[in-house]
C-alpha cells in the first residue's frame, strides 16, 4: 500500500479533513471525516463566517455563527489531521500526538472567547481568534512533548 508522507497528509487534512485517509485508502474513516465535517461546518454556517470574516465584517460573522455547532469543530478538525499524520509513511515520534491535541484544546478556547476578545477597540471574531489560539496550543503542545521526551517519561 502506498502511504503519503506525513506532511502530504497535514496538508490535505488541512485542505478537507477526511482527504488524507482517502489517499491513504483507510476510506471509511475518510468518508465519516467528510461527512462530519459537512454536517458541522452546515450546521455551524461555518463557510458563511469564513467569508465575513474576511471581509472584515466581524460583527456579522459572530452572529451568523451556530455556536453550539462550531464548537465540534477544532477537535474534529485536530484530530483527523493527527489521524491522517500517525497513518502516514515515515515513523511517528513518541508523543507527537501532543501538538495536536493542545492545538484542538487552545482552538476551542479562542472560538469561546470570540464573541467578545477585542485587541484595542477591534473584535477579533470566531475565524481569527481561534486560528490564533492555535499557535500558543502548538507551543505549548510541543513544549510539553519535549519536556517528557527530554525526562523519558
Amino acid at each position: 500500500m502506498i502511504m503519503t508522507g506525513k506532511l502530504e497528509a497535514i496538508l490535505w487534512s488541512i485542505a478537507l479533513p477526511g482527504f488524507a485517509q482517502l489517499l491513504n485508502k483507510r476510506f471509511l474513516k475518510g468518508i465519516v471525516f467528510i461527512i462530519l465535517e459537512l454536517l458541522v461546518n452546515v450546521n455551524s454556517h461555518f463557510n458563511l463566517v469564513i467569508i465575513y470574516s474576511f471581509q472584515g465584517n466581524i460583527r456579522e460573522a459572530i452572529e451568523a455563527t451556530n455556536y453550539q455547532w462550531l464548537m465540534f469543530y477544532p477537535c474534529l478538525y485536530m484530530f483527523a489531521m493527527w489521524d491522517a499524520y500517525k497513518d502516514a509513511e515515515g515513523e511517528t515520534p513518541a508523543f507527537s500526538f501532543l501538538p495536536f491535541v493542545f492545538g484542538a484544546y487552545f482552538v476551542t478556547i479562542g472560538l469561546i472567547y470570540s464573541p467578545t476578545f477585542q485587541l484595542g477597540q477591534s473584535l477579533i471574531g470566531p475565524v481569527w481568534l481561534p486560528i490564533l489560539s492555535l499557535i500558543p496550543g502548538l507551543l505549548i503542545g510541543n513544549f510539553i512533548r519535549y519536556l517528557l521526551m527530554r525526562f523519558k517519561v
